[in-house]
Formats: C-alpha cells, sequence, structure tokens
C-alpha cells in the first residue's frame, strides 16, 4: 500500500472579504445665488434639495462580474438576465440592523459586516443545497454587499447576498440558469487541485475546469481551540483520510492519499477541518 499522508497548508480563503457596495447618485448641489438676482428670483423661496433615495438591490438578480468585482469594496459589473452568461446571482435580499442599544452602528463597523457575514454564509446552504460536507468540498462560496458609509447616511440599510464559484483563485465560473440547488445537482463546482497538495504547481481549481491531477473527496473535523501542529493534524486525519481513500481504490491494498490542514488565517476565521485529497 502506497501511502503519502502529506499535510500541507490550505490556500487562504478567497473569497473571505467583506465587500460592500452602493449605487444610486448624491444629491444635486444647491445652486448659488446669483450676485445680482432679478427681481423675480430675489421674490421667490429658494427650492429645497430633493435627496435621491438610494436605490435596494433586486433578490435573484444575476450579475455578469470578474473575480476582482466580486472582492471589490464598490460594486461593478453588471446586472444581466439570468439566461444570459452571469458569475454571481443574489439569493438573499435582507435589512440591516443600525442601531444597537439606542445608538447608531456605522454599516462599515466591524460588527454589522460580521453579522452580514454570518447570515449570507449561513443562507448559502438552504440555496445551493448539498451537505455540509458536500459544500466544504465545492468551490461555491458566498459573497455579500452593503451600502457605502454616504448611501447608509441617505437612509439605504439593505444587505445582498450572492452566491459565486470559483474557477481557480483569480477567476469565477459561469453559473447556470438557476442556482438554486447548485451544489446538490451537479459535481461541476466540486474541489480539485492541479497537483498533490503542498506541491510547488498545485493550484485548487474547479473539476470541470482543465485536467486536475488530484481531487478532494473528504473533510475531517480538527476539535479544540488551539491551532493544531501539523503532527496533531496528521495523528487526527491519518486514518480517516485512509479510509476514504481505500473506499474510492479500484485496489483496496494499493493506494494513495494526501492530507491538508487548514493554514492558521483559515483557523482563525472559522475553518476548523482538513481536507482528504486522491489521484484522479
Amino acid at each position: 500500500m502506497a501511502h503519502r499522508g502529506l499535510v500541507t497548508a490550505l490556500l487562504a480563503t478567497v473569497l473571505g472579504l467583506v465587500v460592500t457596495g452602493c449605487s444610486g447618485s448624491p444629491p444635486a448641489p444647491t445652486p448659488s445665488p446669483s450676485s445680482t438676482p432679478s427681481a423675480t428670483s430675489s421674490a421667490s423661496s429658494p427650492s429645497p434639495t430633493a435627496v435621491v433615495q438610494p436605490e435596494r438591490p433586486t433578490k435573484d438578480g444575476c450579475h455578469l462580474l470578474t473575480y476582482d468585482q466580486a472582492i471589490a469594496p464598490v460594486v461593478a459589473g453588471a446586472d444581466v438576465p439570468c439566461g444570459q452568461r452571469h458569475t454571481a446571482q443574489t439569493f438573499k435580499i435582507g435589512r440591516l440592523d443600525l442601531v444597537s442599544d439606542g445608538h447608531l452602528r456605522a454599516v462599515d463597523s466591524p460588527d454589522v459586516q460580521a453579522e452580514v457575514a454570518r447570515t449570507c454564509t449561513g443562507l448559502l446552504g438552504g440555496h445551493v443545497g448539498g451537505s455540509v460536507e458536500d459544500r466544504r468540498l465545492s468551490m461555491v462560496q458566498a459573497v455579500w454587499f452593503t451600502p457605502s458609509v454616504e448611501d447608509a447616511a441617505a437612509a439605504a440599510d439593505w444587505f445582498r447576498c450572492d452566491v459565486v464559484a470559483l474557477a481557480s483563485a483569480g477567476e469565477l465560473l459561469p453559473l447556470p440558469p438557476d442556482s438554486q440547488g447548485l451544489v446538490a445537482s451537479s459535481d461541476r463546482f466540486d474541489m480539485c487541485g492541479t497537483a498533490e497538495p503542498g506541491a510547488a504547481s498545485f493550484e485548487r481549481v474547479a473539476c470541470s475546469v482543465g485536467d486536475p491531477a488530484w481531487r478532494a473527496i473528504s473533510t475531517v473535523d480538527l476539535p479544540g481551540s488551539a491551532y493544531p501542529t501539523a503532527a496533531q493534524a496528521a495523528t487526527r486525519m491519518e486514518s480517516a483520510c485512509g479510509s476514504a481513500a481505500r473506499a474510492q481504490a479500484d485496489d483496496p491494498l494499493d493506494f494513495t492519499w494526501s492530507e491538508e490542514r487548514p493554514t492558521q488565517e483559515q483557523w482563525d476565521a472559522g475553518q476548523r477541518y482538513g481536507i482528504c485529497w486522491v489521484p484522479v
């Protein structure tokens, strides 16, 4: 039996950034009074400046975004019909709670952004389907947007959750016309690698992209609050990864697998599991 239980560092979370977005135009400037007003203008009262109410996003809308636009601090890209090529789809529009204990909270404050992140990631599974394990082993992610500080000051109080799928670390895959049940119904977005995890040429990719060499097959929960050492992770993962690899091998006496623990950054962000890999 060939055993390569290599414990490697997991890639940093690709779409873990809090993204903010805005739409709508600022109020028009108040015209300055003329230095030599006519009798008509001097007799009339100045008109108040109209406040433009920021537009609220549309639930279930589709968007053509690049990877950079998906992680940009301001919403970019184009809104497109879901029957056309698109790389993001909105699955939740919610209302921000910007008042706490009688005090107004800034839309870009860490606690507001953390609440949006928890909401969007928590709701993703109900939209794309599949088990927790299925979603861990996919390239499908949630991204979220909130109004700009200026729009929030003009009474915008929405947040938007979008689903995206990574083709690779810097590229998004096109989505189907309806992303409902995306993970449960297709293996197109499963997680693969261009080489064995830990190799210099390793890159995490969707299994439908190119000719991947390795495939993620299972995850192993890592207990405790302290970040595990490589040895601790290996002790926890070796048996589970070996069993998962054996179950999929053509020859249960001759098979190979690789183990991958999360990075410190991912552990701090809440990823408390490692990934088991096998050659394709």
